[in-house]
């Protein structure tokens, strides 16, 4: 606006509002009409208001909104419509589109002829906020180059001054508070952040929980859950319901657990999503499983075996029939060592069929199957119908009650190989437990080829990886009490890793190859720590031994060691390095 009316409108705004002090406007305006400037750059460059408070009170003045920019309000999508060199001529960058309505931050809303070629270049109507020019032109050269900076975008939203401007209703229709709450672009982007977000950082759950002063979002990497953002007050219910129509779940039932499932792309790779719901007290909380194909790791090899438990688990899987259980507690790793299992036997020549609860990833040449108890098509019943497609190879997601292990090993006796999981603390144990689901002693013994009991341990950081003496109690909960004054590895904590010093995990397995010796306790009904024993003689290191030997590598370090294996017995003496077992007979 360059009419005197209008500089004198803004600097009477500027004067109601409290925002400078009429010398201030006299001042101003004498200089203006020396230099014949406009009145806000006079009072922005001698330091009277920001550039932000003019923008504001401009935007008070031309009867428009007022946009402070930042990331997530702007959808890469949409500024392509328009590209970096309009753009910057037309000092305008688009923010978001809802139908064929899209909104343009300019620093010269008034501007018919730019809103005229806006609307040609889009083919949409436009729907202009005021926002100040650096900040346009900054976010322009930004986007141009992809240089989105996520962190500022997280940092933004936690500030209690977030101006939600695309709750306002955009189209000429009426709209319910419900309609906004949903199509609200804010909410639309905060959800795609923190999406894309836990996509690029590999975490595995996404948490959106309810709070007393508003809601707070996590998520888990490497096993453990980190803060992601704090959104602002009055947002979780919009969240929410953002994430529920993601899901395709039912918006308006807010009293009873959900659950939803969804692809999306991200990074330019498809991810499925679980999506689970659940009222507390506060409000509901969802919980959304990221499942990222690109992440899964199908060689045996590249799972953080080492040699010669890899050689042992290699042997088990070579057996044309028998049962082989993966044990260990929920987010260990057991569906994906059990895809490598399956990754190593799958051919053309034998058919392979998995049931599943649910199917996670799809593989080539597997046959796989999802069990859906809600119409009594359960895991044991399943199994029995899969005994007649003529099977080679079944792989039972898990072993949950009695009818399913019992089905699990009438298959292993009758010619099949049965893969399977179960939750045991480690591999001995895994004989009780069948125990306990009524499974005689006789057909454990003939059926079991072997266990593997297996934990997910935190792998240090190579960005910030040092040398550190561990405390003595540490050094002897490890069984290396004659290792105090060694060095050992760990991450001290940078930006790459969050300041946690850990990046990326790999598994310790603890491999129990059925031996003869083995076969005639099981026989015996012998309890878990004969067979433990037994191991030991025939050199198999325990869970802890296993993860020691990767500390003492330097992958990992002694107390994340401690923290993931939690067993009843101490070890004995420190693990050997890769003392090389003799080769057991098949049974």
């Amino acid at each position: 606006m360059t009419s005197e009316a209008a500089k004198l409108r803004i600097g009477d705004q500027l004067l109601k509002d409290g925002l400078i002090t009429e010398q201030q406007l006299a001042r101003a305006l004498q200089e203006q009409s020396r230099t014949n400037r406009m009145l806000g750059e006079l009072l922005v460059e001698q330091g009277i208001v920001t550039a932000a408070v003019l923008c504001q009170t401009l935007a008070k003045c031309l009867g428009i909104r007022y946009c402070q920019l930042r990331h997530g309000l702007i959808d890469p999508q949409v500024f392509k419509l328009l590209g970096a060199d309009e753009a910057e001529r037309l000092k305008a960058i688009p923010l978001f589109k809802v139908r064929d309505s899209l909104t343009v931050a300019m620093a010269e809303p008034q501007s018919l002829p730019a809103i005229d070629r806006l609307r040609t270049l889009t083919g949409c109507r436009i729907r202009p906020v005021l926002a100040v020019e650096a900040n346009i032109l900054e976010f322009v050269k930004k986007y141009a180059h992809g240089d989105v900076n996520v962190d500022a975008f997280l940092t933004s939203l936690s500030e209690s001054n977030l101006e939600v401007v695309e709750r306002e209703s955009v189209d000429e229709g009426p709209a319910t508070d419900l309609d906004k709450l949903v199509a609200g672009s804010p909410i639309i982007n905060l959800v795609n952040v923190a999406l894309l977000t836990a996509v690029r950082d590999k975490a595995s759950d996404i948490h959106i929980e309810p709070d007393k002063k508003g809601s707070r979002i996590r998520y888990r990497v490497d096993g453990v859950l980190r803060d992601l953002m704090k959104p602002p007050p009055g947002m979780h219910a919009s969240i929410v319901s953002r994430v529920k129509v993601i899901g395709k779940m039912d918006i308006a039932e807010k009293r009873l657990p959900q659950e939803g499932r969804v692809r999306i792309v991200a990074e330019g790779r498809e991810i499925d999503l679980r999506v689970s719901s659940m009222p507390t007290l506060l409000g509901e909380k969802i919980v959304v499983r990221i499942l990222d194909k690109s992440n899964l790791r199908v060689r045996l090899a590249d799972l953080g075996f080492r040699a010669q438990t890899l050689e042992a688990f290699t042997r088990i899987l070579e057996r044309p029939h028998g049962l082989v259980l993966v044990t260990g507690p929920t987010g260990s790793g057991k569906t994906t060592t059990l895809y490598s299992a399956l990754d190593l036997l799958r051919s053309p020549d034998i058919n392979i069929v998995t049931v599943e609860d649910p199917v996670e990833y799809q593989l080539d040449l597997i046959n796989q199957i999802q069990v859906q108890e809600s119409i009594g098509f359960t895991f044991a019943r399943a199994l029995r119908s899969i005994l007649r497609q003529d099977p080679d190879v079944i792989m039972v997601g898990e072993i949950r009650d009695q009818e399913t292990a019992r089905v699990a090993v009438q298959a292993a006796l009758t010619g099949h190989l049965v893969l399977a999981t179960l939750h045991t603390n480690d591999a001995p144990g895994t004989v009780a437990r069948l125990t306990d689901m009524s499974i005689e002693n006789y057909l454990i013994s003939s059926a079991l080829n072997g266990v593997v009991a297996q934990r997910l341990a935190r792998t240090i950081c190579d960005q910030c990886s040092t040398k550190y003496y561990p405390a003595e109690h540490v050094l002897a909960d490890a069984g290396l009490s004659d290792h105090v004054g060694r060095p050992f590895r760990k991450g001290e904590g940078c930006p790459q890793c969050h300041d946690t010093g850990y990046k990326g995990r790999l598994g310790i397995y603890e491999v129990m190859e059925v031996s003869p010796g083995l076969k005639r306790l099981i026989y015996g009904g012998a309890p878990t720590h004969e067979l433990r024993e037994q191991l030991r003689t025939e050199k198999v290191l325990t869970l802890r031994e296993e993860g020691v030997l990767l500390a003492k590598e330097g992958k990992t370090n002694l107390e994340e060691i401690l923290r993931v294996t939690h067993i009843d017995e101490q070890p004995v003496q420190a693990p050997a390095a890769a003392t090389p077992a003799k080769p057991r007979a098949a049974a």
